[in-house]
């Protein structure tokens, strides 16, 4: 009798769990803990029927209890919550061509409650989002996931000079902590300036929470493409496209197998990071990454007196001047910032004429930008 007791209480967990899964984003278990759209998924979205399923999902279902148990936790609370949308079933759908639950991105966002404590997922469908979004600092846990970076895609084309600061010229804005964002492209439409034009830095993505992560998502800009102001961050299979310091800020980030491309047609800069006293554990890491495209552009630039920059195992092409590093126009910026290459690759990698303030990385120095450790990322940032 207790077993059929317990057969019945466990086939009625799994229906639940099914339904929390309906339409989110799954968290597969196994060795790779990689996110995918599962089986089950498409078969609910299908109209599969749940009944006739259940026997065969338990075991998955076993397998996904003993992947969240074997989670580290933080604050008392499962990294799950942070990081999957499989325990809440909270599922905002937008699509511009209606059937959705809104047609428009900030919409959604308005509509998740403040301090919110689990995950919400606002799927995006394919289309061309033209707004300006922002994410308070009150709606943790947010999640926009695209139908690809290719089809869907939020932009808008303020520039430093129409929002009255770089700050305000982002297209989106996230301000909140535990945010995800997969599959979608961020734009700012502003033309690309030339160097040296006052007013025309504009963002397409502003990141100011901690712990967000961006998977196989794409940042279309030019000058200030990607604003990654500050927390510590985690981007994955990314394409981010600029021409002067298109990736720039005080953040703590990791970036893993992305493309860097610019688009300069004369000079510019990949990076320009702000980090401004010693004390201070923000910088950038590039892992396994290209640099590619157009122009002939630093990897960096000091915006603070003690910018930190590290290139690890990236393929670099041939549009990176000789120097390869910049002060910024503060020659004391020579003596305190950070900024080293690791076996690098690609013509763009030679490192014959740098300045003699950068660094060709050993294996031991090199060790502490080489992994998710650098942003603490081994509790909260899914591989």
């Amino acid at each position: 009798m207790a077993k059929c007791t317990w057969s019945l209480s466990l086939s009625l967990v799994i229906q639940v769990w099914l339904l929390s899964l309906h339409s989110v984003v799954a968290l597969e278990a196994g060795n790779s803990g990689r996110v995918r759209r599962t089986v089950l998924n498409r078969k609910l979205a299908e109209g599969g029927n749940m009944s006739t399923d259940l026997a065969a999902t338990k075991m998955d279902f076993m397998e996904w209890v003993s992947y969240v148990g074997s989670k580290k936790h933080e604050t008392g609370t499962s990294e799950i919550f942070y990081t999957s949308a499989a325990a809440s079933g909270n599922v905002i759908t937008v699509s511009k061509s209606g059937g959705a639950d809104f047609t428009t991105v900030q919409a959604a966002v308005n509509a998740v409650p403040s301090n919110n404590k689990q995950r919400v997922v606002i799927q995006i469908a394919a289309g061309t989002y033209k707004e300006k979004v922002n994410i308070p600092s009150s709606k943790p846990y947010i999640s926009f996931i695209g139908a690809g970076s290719g089809v869907t895609k939020i932009t808008w084309g303020d520039t430093a000079s129409s929002a009255g600061s770089t700050f305000k010229s982002a297209s989106v804005a996230v301000n909140s902590d535990y945010f995800i964002a997969r599959d979608i492209a961020f734009e700012n439409s502003a033309a690309a300036p030339p160097p040296g034009a006052v007013g025309r830095q504009a963002v397409a993505l502003r990141i100011g929470g901690d712990k967000a992560s961006f998977y196989s998502c794409k940042f279309f800009g030019a000058q200030d493409t990607l604003y990654d102001y500050k927390g510590r961050h985690y981007f994955k299979n990314c394409f981010i496209q600029g021409s002067i310091d298109f990736i720039f800020g005080d953040g703590q980030s990791y970036y893993y197998g992305c493309e860097l491309h610019s688009i300069a047609s004369s000079s510019g800069s990949l990076t320009a990071q702000k980090r401004e006293k010693p004390s201070e554990n923000t910088g950038f890491s590039f892992v396994n990454c290209k640099v590619t495209g157009s122009g002939m552009i630093y990897l960096g630039r000091a915006w603070g007196a003690y910018s930190r920059v590290v290139f690890i195992s990236t393929y670099i092409d041939d549009i990176i001047v000789p120097q390869g590093w910049n002060d910024f126009g503060v020659s004391s910026h020579q003596k305190t910032a950070f900024y080293g290459e690791y076996q690098c690759s690609g013509p763009g990698a030679n490192s014959k004429n740098r300045v003699a303030w950068s660094y060709q990385l050993t294996a031991s120095q090199a060790a502490p930008f080489q992994t998710i450790s650098f942003i603490d990322g081994s509790s909260w940032v899914q591989s």
